[in-house]
């Protein structure tokens, strides 16, 4: 553990305030951690993380080493300075368990501790411990070592000195109750991908992540912070400023910390953070970000002769084209808002990160006209194909009234009217399209067959994808617009199911139908309306009675288990060689079939993903094939 010299710090006891107990955590854990759930059980080594992290914010802390052991134990370990262990003055009781055993305690409400802080705002520690069947803690402090042990939340052990010690830290380690969480196995990825980002946003920092069922260990370490994380994210892409767009304001108590590199695609990726929460519905920092982005964009381009004044302003979306940034603040006392709490409402926040966008976006331009004129050239070209597709929808449109039908002509819909009940599928060809409409149930499923593969929209503006026909019977189909039109309560069916081949060909229509809806609908992917058939990939017939089997493993131990038995295998390799009643019993039907239902758990790594599939390299494809392979059950699936 590296040393770091902790000065008189004011970080003890008295700092620490107490607002309510812990009961309520056991009783009502998805009220504190959103879920009991895989997603649940990960928030419990970012929260302790998260406080490590607030040791950095603060300047005493710069390693931070999280280690899963073989029995999915996690420990935490940073040379901060330590939890405070003197004796608390209103309770009586080291200040260390007080943290550990009463919710909202901390420094972070209103003490002299930190300046800013992230975590769920001081909860962290005591509900890890609520939720923990067993949980230690060894605090570094004083030159001595203090331990303490829990069980359940509840201390067993009094605090005890253990030894003595020429460096500070902390280190805790737990173990998550089973009786609590659905599934008590720690995916070395999740971790990872959070501790990927935290090292971006707090360059300097050298995170360690060890998984000791694996021998597996990841290093994070990134001392360019931000403008390492958007080179990051942009690997793989085509680069319009070579140099990063990246700048670092303190105002009033808030530290703003900027970094913009724009990239040939025509996709926008604005990543914001407040006090390290990725906020995901954005907020004040990032309103503010775009205000002054449109405002300075289009004053250089004026000022430039870049566009005349006779054209017009461009909007904000055509200057956003292809720019990837991250806009990180830190913020005294941040108020969150939105649905799930991840949407910034500090009013003051805004004007400051106009203020530092304007001057120093200005500067770069003025300073860099070479990737300035660019910039602007891609929004102009961006602003063509707007225009181009706005007259396409309205061409829709005035089309879609004439008619008597608005729908296309090749979908076959349900008679149900409630789209909570109704369900459409996207079937790949006629002869499978074919099937699927004879064997569906009328009342509830519509089938809309696609003849081939659908444009690859990773790789094309939004005019052209409005004027492809496929894409076009889609979006009627569904009913809700698309980009900026898209309104979700004019979906016509909250369950979208691609059904394809299980082969290469139908693999990539999949992806192609995925990548679609996650650039222009994807409100319908976060509310989990997509969803993935899975077909069977063999039928076993014996006499009269038939088998089917979804993967090759289940496959192999039915077989195993048969030892003179004889059958006849069918291996599918296109839904079209399933009868209606096969296609109904194995993959339609709602009391038999296997949906498996499309999530975006993290956007940043979904966003990559759809690059890599899908974009103009080759290369990141390759290596995500590689990568992957031995995660896929079925390569030709």
């Amino acid at each position: 553990m590296n040393h770091i010299n902790h000065e008189e710090n004011g970080y003890n006891a008295s700092d620490i305030q107490v607002l309510e107990g812990l009961e309520a955590v056991r009783k009502r854990p998805g009220m504190y951690i959103g879920t009991t759930g895989p997603r649940g059980l990960h928030h419990l080594v970012f929260e302790i993380v998260d406080n490590s992290i607030d040791e950095a914010v603060a300047g005493y802390c710069n390693q931070i080493d999280v280690t899963i052991d073989q029995d999915n134990r996690i420990t935490v370990l940073d040379n901060g300075r330590g939890i405070p262990v003197d004796i608390h003055p209103k309770m009586g009781i080291p200040a260390l368990e007080v943290i550990l055993t009463t919710l909202h305690s901390g420094a972070k409400f209103g003490g002299s501790g930190y300046t800013v802080s992230g975590g769920l705002h001081g909860v962290g520690l005591s509900v890890v411990n609520a939720l923990s069947s067993e949980l230690s803690v060894e605090v570094a402090r004083n030159g001595e070592t203090y331990v303490q042990v829990y069980q359940k939340g509840r201390p067993v052990t009094p605090l005890q000195v253990k030894g003595t010690s020429d460096f500070n830290g902390t280190k805790i380690t737990f173990i998550p109750d089973p009786e609590i969480f659905e599934e008590t196995v720690f995916s070395i990825d999740i971790i990872a991908q959070r501790l990927q980002e935290l090292s971006f946003l707090n360059k300097g920092i050298r995170i360690t992540l060890r998984d000791e069922r694996t021998g597996q260990e990841k290093q994070f370490y990134h001392t360019g912070g931000i403008k390492d994380y958007v080179a990051y994210l942009n690997k793989n892409k085509e680069i319009v400023n070579a140099k990063t767009i990246y700048f670092g304001v303190t105002k009033d108590d808030v530290v703003v910390e900027i970094a913009i590199q724009y990239n040939n695609s025509y996709t926008e990726n604005i990543y914001s953070y407040a006090n390290n929460i990725h906020t995901q519905e954005g907020g004040t920092h990032e309103i503010g970000f775009k205000n002054a982005l449109t405002r300075v964009i289009n004053d250089y381009a004026k000022r430039s002769n870049l566009i005349k004044e006779q054209e017009g302003n461009l909007a904000g979306e055509d200057i956003r084209e292809g720019m990837t940034a991250i806009v990180s603040v830190l913020v005294r006392e941040p108020q969150f808002e939105g649905q799930t709490k991840t949407k910034l409402g500090n009013t003051n926040v805004r004007s400051i990160v106009e203020n530092a966008v304007y001057e120093n976006v200005t500067d770069f331009l003025n300073e860099n006209p070479t990737a300035a004129k660019k910039i602007v050239e891609k929004a102009l070209a961006s602003r063509r194909a707007r225009e181009a597709a706005r007259k396409a929808r309205e061409l829709t449109r005035r089309k879609s009234a004439l008619e008597v039908s608005t729908l296309p002509g090749k979908l076959a819909d349900c008679s149900e009217k409630d789209p909570a009940l109704c369900e459409l599928y996207i079937v790949e060809g006629d002869s499978a399209g074919g099937s699927a409409k004879q064997g569906r149930d009328r009342k509830f499923q519509a089938i809309l067959p696609l003849r081939g593969k659908i444009l690859n929209v990773e790789k094309s503006r939004l005019d052209k994808v409005l004027s492809n026909e496929e894409i076009r019977a889609l979006i009627t189909a569904i009913g809700s617009g698309i980009g900026e039109d898209f309104d979700i309560n004019k979906a016509r069916y909250h369950k979208i199911i691609t059904m394809t081949d299980a082969d290469v060909d139908g693999s990539h229509i999949r992806v192609l139908l995925l990548t679609f809806f996650y650039r222009y609908m994807r409100p319908l992917v976060e509310n989990g309306y997509v969803y993935i058939a899975q077909p069977p990939l063999y039928r076993l017939r014996r006499g009269s009675e038939d088998h089917y089997f979804y993967r090759d493993q289940d496959l192999q131990s039915f077989l195993a288990q048969q030892e003179n038995k004889k059958y006849r295998m069918q291996r599918y390799k296109g839904l079209g060689e399933m009868n209606p009643e096969q296609l109904w019993d194995t993959t339609m039907n709602p009391e038999n079939r296997t949906i498996l239902q499309v999530s975006i758990d993290d956007a940043i790594r979904a966003d990559q993903i759809f690059s890599d599939l899908m974009g103009e390299r080759v290369e990141p494809r390759k290596e995500f094939i590689q990568e992957n392979a031995r995660l896929v059950v079925n390569l030709d699936v």
